[in-house]
């Protein structure tokens, strides 16, 4: 067996969950280092209108990308259980069949948020000032999207054989390449927001080359043969049953955040470019909590696979400490040190913006514990083949998120709609842990490993 292939069903649980999530959370940053370098660019070389426009766009995007990410996560569920259960001719024939799914899914998805760019931005309530450029910026990143499937879907099938690592290193080259970009397009050609959007594209499709390459050279488990492409609607089923239910999760929850940020709008340029910058930062130093979800995925899917209950249920409770753990940190570093991180995003004499986005900081840092839960929970039913739950959890953000918004939003603080965040999360919880702990209750009380294996 190739050595970058990590075996999750024998050893320490905590040594293999840090040594998965580290390169994980890694790789997070990096992926969302490219949202992140345009808005630091567009802030610092072409200013507050450009920092608002892209910035603001990271819910949208969040919705698009987050579809594809959701449903290629869910695709490697099936694609780790079959390699937990050592069972390697069906895990390629799952690999052929999430190809096939997710270049249909990221042609449809190109073609109809081209079309529908406009009416959507105009529902978030874009002024008619800074709808040109977000409408561009968006087009461009919309033109790209099969070269984001093809990087989610090939790191996925990566990391479900419990390599991270990989991934990683070729999104550290599309990151560094991202930034030089950005800064060629801007500051050399002249370029405005548009250069950004093409600098992200390029990068991401230079992330995918290398990763197929890789695959081909260094993973032959992974080769595909022509009768793995077979066409099974059996297969399609199963892959849709966890694929959709993951991707509606990431989708529902983005549903929310363009609802807040619909209604950040309303508070104008100010605030938009705030509430953007706070969220990005949040989002960065956060990743530690989805890198920690990403790896008890994995580790619960081999282990599922398996037959192995009692070490998904000693994992699970590892991985809960260790998260806790860290939201007390990030607590204190977004309460004390917000102020002086958002200075990457916007000059410190922007005292308005800067002061948007440490309110967003004092409202929501006390609620840190509850977040990482979510990415707990939610990724270990995921992981045990269970996808509708994790997409209730979404649906109750969703609800929590909407009410907040249309009880404050206009007819309240800024704070009002900030506190949004916080509701959302505490929410998401309510169908998760009490399922979770239903379904360990009924593995421990009975003998049947089988259910929900595809």
């Amino acid at each position: 067996m190739d050595n970058k292939i990590h075996d999750m069903t024998t050893g320490s649980p905590v040594k293999l969950i840090i040594r998965f999530m580290i390169p994980m959370f890694l790789g997070n940053v990096f992926q969302q280092f490219y949202n992140i370098a345009d808005s630091i660019v567009a802030g610092q070389f072409i200013g507050v209108p450009a920092l608002a426009a892209i910035g603001s766009t990271g819910s949208l995007m969040f919705f698009v990308t987050g579809w594809l990410n959701g449903l290629s996560s869910g695709f490697a569920i099936l694609v780790s259980q079959w390699f937990g259960a050592k069972q390697y001719d069906r895990m390629r024939h799952y690999v052929a069949m999430s190809v096939y799914l997710s270049a249909v899914f990221s042609i449809l998805m190109t073609v109809g948020f081209l079309i529908a760019n406009e009416p959507i931005l105009r529902l978030m309530n874009y002024s008619d000032d800074i709808l040109p450029d977000v409408k561009l910026y968006m087009e461009i990143i919309y033109a790209g999207l099969i070269v984001t499937a093809a990087y989610n879907s090939l790191a996925a099938f990566l990391r479900a054989l419990g390599d991270s690592r990989s991934p990683l290193y070729f999104l550290i080259i599309s990151a560094v390449l991202n930034v030089g970009l950005d800064i060629a397009f801007i500051v050399i050609f002249g370029m405005g927001v548009e250069g950004c959007a093409y600098a992200t594209v390029i990068a991401q499709g230079i992330s995918a080359v290398l990763c197929f390459i890789y695959i081909l050279k260094r993973f032959p488990i992974l080769h595909l043969k022509r009768e793995d492409f077979k066409i099974s609607l059996e297969s399609f089923r199963r892959l849709l049953a966890l694929g959709i239910p993951m991707g509606l999760q990431f989708s529902i929850t983005a549903i929310g955040t363009i609802i807040v940020q619909g209604a950040i709008n309303i508070y104008g340029e100010i605030y938009m470019a705030g509430f953007s910058a706070a969220g990005k930062l949040q989002n960065l130093i956060g990743t530690v909590l989805s890198a920690f979800g990403a790896a008890i995925a994995t580790y619960v899917g081999q282990n599922r696979g398996a037959g192995m209950m009692d070490r998904v249920k000693q994992g699970v409770r590892c991985t809960h400490i260790m998260i806790l753990i860290w939201s007390v940190i990030l607590m204190a570093v977004m309460y004390f040190g917000g102020r002086y991180m958002i200075w990457l995003f916007i000059s410190p004499s922007e005292t308005e913006v800067v002061d948007a986005a440490v309110t967003y900081f004092r409202s929501v840092f006390w609620c840190y514990p509850f977040l990482g839960s979510i990415f707990l929970y939610r990724n270990t039913l995921q992981g045990m083949g269970y996808g509708l739950v994790p997409m209730l959890g979404g649906i109750f953000e969703l609800v929590a998120r909407s009410a907040i918004v249309m009880i404050v939003a206009g007819h309240a603080s800024y704070v009002g709609v900030c506190l949004s965040d916080p509701a959302a999360w505490i929410a998401a919880l309510i169908p998760l842990v009490p399922y979770y702990y239903y379904k360990m209750h009924k593995f421990c009380s009975s003998s049947a490993i089988t259910d929900g294996r595809g």
